[in-house]
């Protein structure tokens, strides 16, 4: 049986590149000075009963490069919506305008850059153990291979095959993240 041990090293990598999704997702989130509207996706509005996306109660727009508009499709919900930008911690004042909420986007000050650049390195840790779990995922495929009979030149093989793709996903880690920090402190 150990000599047709074969590591599944596409779906280790498919674990790996959902990790770097969830990454680019959270650090759109991340504002950065400039309009956008994935940095709205975290916020859920309580409409109809349950949790509900901003981008599915009305369409999000950014007509200029410091302010986000969201037309609101009812009515009703307009007062839930405007609370849940209040109270999503963006920091963002939304004003009124009949069932158009506009949000203008203030300038950074420095001590917001540098709490959004550790936030930044927060969320690409998290994606940086993510990648670590899977390692280990694999490793202990690797060790139940070798108790099962696998030499221990194959095991040297696999073992350093992952560590390559993990040390390689790590560094796209550290890139994205050098470049999310690079975005939030320029002015």
């Amino acid at each position: 049986m150990s000599e047709d041990f074969m590591l599944d090293t596409d779906d280790i990598q498919r674990r790996m590149d959902g990790a770097m999704v969830s990454l680019r997702t959270e650090f759109g989130s991340l504002r950065t000075g400039r309009a956008s509207g994935s940095m709205l996706e975290p916020v859920m509005v309580d409409a109809y009963g349950s949790m509900t996306p901003i981008n599915q109660v009305g369409t999000v727009n950014v007509p200029e490069p410091r302010m986000v508009t969201i037309n609101v499709w009812d009515k009703g919900l307009v007062g839930k919506v405007e609370k849940a930008i209040r109270e999503s911690g963006l920091g963002i004042n939304p004003q009124l305008n009949g069932t158009i909420i506009m949000l203008p986007i203030p300038e950074l000050n420095e001590e917001r850059r540098r709490e959004l650049t550790k936030v930044a390195g927060q969320y690409a840790e998290h994606a940086r153990v993510a990648i670590r779990n899977i390692r280990r995922d694999a490793m202990d495929q690797i060790k139940k291979a070798k108790a099962d009979g696998m030499g221990e030149d194959d095991q040297k093989f696999w073992e350093s095959a992952v560590q390559d793709m993990i040390d390689a996903q790590i560094k796209l880690v550290d890139q994205a993240l050098e470049n999310k920090q690079e975005e939030i402190m320029q002015v």
